[in-house]
This record gives C-alpha cells, sequence and structure tokens, in this order.
C-alpha cells in the first residue's frame, strides 16, 4: 500500500507518498491521487490509503521549513528511470540548498556532456519527488527561472526560503 500524508506549507499542502518509509511521490497539491497516477503501473497496483500518520519524513520537511535546509537531504527516495535519469535525480541531490546551477552544469555534473542540458531538463521535468529531489534549483542558462512543475511562484518561493530571503516559518 502507498500510504499518503498532506504537510502544510506557505505555498500550499505538500502530498508525500511512501512505500514502506522510502518517499516515491511528493509535490505541492492537495490531491495526493494527483501523484499517485505519475507512479509506475506496479507501483499504483497497491493501492493508495492517506493516512494522519506522522513520520520521519513529516518531520523533515517541517525542520526545512523551520529553516533547517539540509532537513530533506537524508530522507530515502526511489523513482524510476533509465539509469542516466537515475544519475541526474542522484546528482539534483547533491546540490545545495541555497545555490542553483544550470541545467548544462547538472549534466556535467553527472558525468554527461554540457550539451545534455536537454537530458537533463527532462529529468527535472519527469521528478516525481519535489522537493527532495530539488529541480527548483536549477536554472536555465539564459536566465529566468525556467519552468516548474508545480509552477514559477513555488520554484521562487523554494529559492527565496533557501536563500535566507524569507523569514523561517512557525
Amino acid at each position: 500500500m502507498i500510504a499518503a500524508q498532506l504537510v502544510p506549507t506557505p505555498v500550499g499542502p505538500l502530498s508525500l507518498l511512501s512505500r514502506e518509509g522510502v518517499l516515491v511521490a511528493a509535490g505541492f497539491t492537495a490531491e495526493p491521487k494527483e501523484m499517485f497516477v505519475r507512479l509506475t503501473p506496479a507501483l499504483q497496483a497497491e493501492g493508495l490509503e492517506v493516512v494522519d500518520a506522522v513520520g520521519p519524513t513529516v518531520e523533515a520537511v517541517r525542520a526545512y521549513l523551520d529553516g533547517d535546509l539540509d532537513a530533506l537531504d537524508d530522507v530515502p527516495v526511489s523513482q524510476p528511470g533509465s539509469p542516466t535519469r537515475k544519475r541526474l535525480h542522484a546528482v539534483l541531490r547533491e546540490v545545495k540548498a541555497g545555490t542553483t546551477i544550470s541545467y548544462a552544469e547538472l549534466a556535467e555534473r553527472a558525468d554527461l556532456p554540457r550539451t545534455a542540458a536537454r537530458a537533463a531538463g527532462s529529468a527535472c521535468a519527469q521528478n516525481l519527488i519535489a522537493p527532495f529531489v530539488p529541480c527548483h534549483r536549477i536554472l536555465p542558462s539564459s536566465g529566468g527561472y525556467g519552468g516548474y512543475y508545480y509552477g514559477i511562484p513555488i520554484k521562487e518561493w523554494l529559492l527565496a526560503h533557501e536563500s535566507g530571503g524569507i523569514a523561517n516559518v512557525k
């Protein structure tokens, strides 16, 4: 069974979907089913149950919102993808809070050619576990914020929170 929890954040609810203590999806939506339908058919076959239990993942989100910007780093995650996509997702988790890099730099850090920026962008677009796999920290080299599955205002808020531009939430 996939367990879903909703955590309030300053930019709206964050849905957390986990299986046996491992986060398989997370996103800024009040409806966990929006995340559930993005999972693999095998995971969907396990079913979805919304629970109220507070666990380490919820505590990590609360700590992150309270200013411990590294709190999400140790939450175990698992998402499908090719070996290249998995490598890009792993490298995304190494981009520290308060910093940003370009899609080309993400590709380079994953030992891909800088010209693989498109693959890096695709890995960000298909990321199922935001903000734990922090694709919001990747920006286009040309400037601006680029895209974000949950909308640019949420990406802007996350970056401002991580750079100290927003007071800690209590």
